[in-house]
């Protein structure tokens, strides 16, 4: 095998110390919901910068963990779609 595929497996995607996916979703999430109070509540922005960094910190524990928490993540959104069955019965069955 090359190294370069070796090397990819081994050490996953990771932004400042956390998983890709995760961090991703963790500031996808929290900036807009900042913005949005900033705009309406006229919060102060140093509480949600605190909000993120506890929740970065929670990436990482959860990076730590588990390092392949991003590939978990993806493989079960594309694993946890339901069959309709064609045969009123209890649970998934693939009858033609």
């Amino acid at each position: 095998m090359r190294e370069i595929i070796l090397k990819a497996v081994a050490n996953p995607p990771k932004i400042l110390w956390g998983p890709f996916l995760p961090t991703m979703l963790n500031m996808g999430i929290q900036f807009p919901i900042m913005f949005m109070s900033l705009g309406t509540f006229d919060v102060n922005p140093l509480f949600f910068m605190m909000t993120v960094v506890l929740g970065h910190l929670f990436c990482i524990v959860l990076g730590i963990k588990e390092p392949h928490i991003s590939a978990m993540i993806q493989a079960y959104g594309q694993s946890a779609k339901t069959s309709h069955n064609l045969y009123k019965v209890k649970g998934n069955k693939f009858a033609p």
